[in-house]
């Protein structure tokens, strides 16, 4: 969502005017005043509202209701602050009593946390309340502030507005609901954050969600005599505001980096990837619902004993297989089958692989394609050859030209589907804006940095480079799909390697800026969504209403090659956010599960064309919802089997000769063996933060004992143990030293 850059406001809510009357008759009653970072903070009491006012001397600022009280108050007072609060103030009006705290956390990004709750006097129906939040001129007047709103909430993703105040040179502001904490007031008033936090220039901010005023009034009041959180405001502020959109992507991630510090996070349970990826491997291998035989080969389903065998889900299955493989140190009888059929995939009229087998029935079109399944198979033969696969290297080199045609034909600019015969386009936008697959030219550029890795020839490079330039100007509208925008991360940031060009190590923040704008910073327990975790989950597309199990797990392994390719020059922010993504991508991967979820949390049809869930197949449900509907709608996507080969391969570490796993909710970089029973590694988390290192049982024998110590310190203490697995807490950018 954009607002306005320097064009005259269209309109005037009476928010607004109401705000700039009051400030400029100064009939406000201060109530307390502080300081944050250089601003001064004033609390206000204005005719039927609270206020919190940030000023930056002579530079603007922003002004938020903190409590509405349309009917008046009767009192307003500061309390007593209790421990870590600046400031209570407690409001007394005819519908009950507001409470509002104030925090400042001070730091290079300071951040300013505004809570309030409501005791309502009786069953108190919920209806409008304007949005909470006004941009300020330097004479305190809304509309007479000119500013940019770069990015607000998608949906249920997270509810936060990043905006820029440049007229005054006010800076740029993040400002987010922790909905977290606000789950009890959507489950007593049967509402949801749908797109909650946005707004138009000037009155943006939170809209406390109420139930729709139809003709029916809403009958879900909030209780008398409880507390209810209405808001939990977290503003972070930056001094800046100008800059290209590499200089505002690495704002926003430092920003939503230190919010991302002060929001409640749900815990996170150990889950044991190793049983769940010998399961899908069984189920791959035995199930009649799981393959289907063409040409003497077996080829995968998309959807549980449903969809036509597709290169995309062949590849995506067997590469994780075949990571599998090399950590299990043997190889898998249908890897091998599923291998053996890639080459039917291949077209040599057109010197590519297509997405469907030659004999697809006639209710596909055989020749349409969406941009990204040209690219993406492709990556994962990339990533085979790379690995020493013959048969994978010879399909990915003859299918490169192809690719690159298709690239030069639409200038690197691509549309959602054509034919792949002439390149016609068959959809070329996905919205109004005329945007097609914003985030294909990522997947390129991976692909073709894959093919100069093989040969070492300068074309390839100036391919990447030419996509990844194609890209620039489009900001948080990068994101079409997430795994593709991840992709085009790890791309970036390779480039940025191989070149020593700082530009694309920039660039690769404006991919993770719009991913993480996709994102779902806050834990939902909204209808079934009680019974799975979401927390920093991605939704699938720009616009979809749910998150996906293979965008979930494609997005973790690409975050896993930024991080080994980024190195210590890359922002603390960003590093910040892509680990802990990872470690709640372990723990929320697990419940796309039919097996993890209550029967009636998953719903009991599909799409017509996704056949149907079978609860006993350890196969991920493509969908789980934010809002909480039933998950599976979509279906039971078999092509995500592959999340399980990938989590316990990355996750899990077989350690020669001894009698345990290791296991690490951070990549470790450096494993070194100094001695026969000795392990020394480097952990690759952010400071500040803990990470979660299990030692767990492997084959009959006993676990033996460990001592195990950060940064050459004392002997760290288990925090869980039990016969089979001994866990512990340790900082996450620590030097980990285990003897045994």
């Amino acid at each position: 969502m954009h607002g306005r850059s320097h064009d005259p406001v269209a309109g005037a809510t009476p928010g607004a005017v109401l705000l700039r009357e009051e400030l400029r008759r100064g009939t406000m009653s201060e109530l307390c005043q502080l300081s944050l970072g250089g601003r001064t903070i004033s609390l206000a009491a204005g005719h039927d509202a609270i206020w919190v006012i940030v000023r930056r001397p002579g530079r603007g600022g922003i002004a938020m209701r903190a409590a509405f009280c349309p009917a008046g108050y009767r009192q307003a007072r500061t309390v007593r602050a209790r421990k870590g609060e600046a400031a209570r103030i407690e409001v007394r009006s005819p519908i009950g009593t507001h409470r509002i705290a104030v925090r400042l956390v001070e730091g290079a990004i300071p951040v300013l946390e505004v809570a309030t709750s409501l005791e309502a006097k009786v069953p108190l129906l919920t209806s409008f309340v304007p949005r909470d939040l006004y941009p300020l001129d330097a004479r305190d007047d809304p509309l007479g502030a000119v500013g940019q709103v770069e990015a607000a909430q998608r949906g249920f993703n997270t509810g936060a507005i990043y905006f820029r105040l440049e007229e005054p040179d006010f800076g740029s502001v993040l400002y987010c609901q922790d909905l977290t904490r606000l789950n009890r007031y959507f489950a007593l008033t049967d509402t949801k954050p749908d797109g909650a936090v946005g707004g138009v220039w000037p009155e943006i901010g939170y809209l406390l969600p109420t139930p729709p005023q139809r003709g029916t009034p809403p009958v879900d009041p909030l209780p008398a005599g409880e507390e209810v959180l209405l808001s939990h405001a977290l503003i972070a502020f930056h001094d800046d505001s100008d800059g290209d959109e590499q200089a505002m992507a690495q704002r926003y991630l430092s920003l939503l980096g230190a919010v991302f510090g002060q929001i409640e996070q749900p815990d996170i349970a150990y889950r044991d990837w190793t049983a769940r990826a010998e399961d899908s491997l069984r189920d791959l291998a035995r199930s009649p619902k799981a393959t289907i035989r063409h040409y003497g080969h077996s080829y995968v389903h998309p959807y549980t004993a449903a969809e036509y065998p597709d290169s995309m889900v062949q590849l995506s299955v067997l590469s994780g297989i075949r990571d599998w493989e090399v950590w299990a140190g043997g190889k898998a009888a249908i890897g091998v089958d599923l291998a053996a059929g890639l080459g039917k995939f291949y077209d040599p009229r057109l010197g590519t692989l297509r997405r469907y087998l030659p004999n697809v029935g006639k209710d596909k079109d055989r020749n349409a394609v969406d941009s990204w399944y040209l690219y993406h198979p492709l990556s994962k033969l990339g990533r085979l050859a790379i690995d020493g696969d013959k048969p994978a290297l010879r399909l990915f080199s003859k299918s490169l030209d192809y690719g690159i045609r298709a690239a030069r034909h639409f200038e690197y600019r691509w549309p959602i589907q054509y034919d792949v015969r002439d390149f016609k386009v068959l959809q070329a936008a996905r919205d109004d804006a005329g945007l097609g697959q914003t985030d294909v030219g990522g997947m390129y550029a991976y692909v073709m940095l894959q093919a100069f890795e093989l040969t070492d020839e300068w074309r390839y490079l100036d391919e990447a480079r030419a996509a990844i330039d194609a890209a620039r100007e489009m900001r948080f509208e990068l994101n079409y799909q997430a795994n593709l925008t991840a992709w085009g991360a790890a791309a970036c940031i390779r480039l940025w390697r191989i070149t020593g060009e700082e530009t694309y190590l920039r660039q690769s923040y404006v991919y993770l800026a719009s991913f993480f704008h996709n994102t779902a910073m806050w834990e939902s327990e909204i209808g079934h969504a009680r019974h799975y975790r979401n927390f920093l989950g991605a939704t699938a597309l720009h616009d979809a209403p749910y998150m996906a199990m293979y965008e979930c797990f494609d997005s973790f392994a690409a975050f896993e090659r930024y991080l080994k390719d980024a190195g210590p020059e890359l922002d603390p922010a960003a590093k910040l956010l892509i680990c802990e993504y990872c470690r709640y991508a372990l723990d929320r991967a697990w419940f796309y599960y039919p097996d993890a979820l209550p029967e009636d949390a998953i719903a009991p049809k599909q799409r017509p064309t996704n056949g149907h869930i079978d609860r006993a197949l350890s196969f991920p449900v493509e969908d789980l919802y934010v809002d909480g509907q039933p998950a599976g709608q979509v279906g039971q996507e078999i092509y995500g089997a592959g999340s399980a080969f990938v989590f316990a391969s990355r996750a899990f570490h077989r350690v020669e000769g001894a009698p345990f796993l290791l296991f690490c909710d951070h990549f470790l970089l450096g494993l070194d063996r100094p001695g026969e029973k000795a392990l020394r590694f480097q952990l690759a988390g952010s400071p500040g933060r803990d990470a979660r290192l299990s030692l767990i049982r492997a084959g009959s024998a006993g676990l033996p004992e460990f001592t195990l110590s950060a940064h050459g310190g004392k002997a760290l203490r288990p925090r869980h143990a039990s016969a089979g697995r001994i866990e512990y807490h340790v900082p996450a950018d620590a030097t980990i030293e285990l003897l045994w």
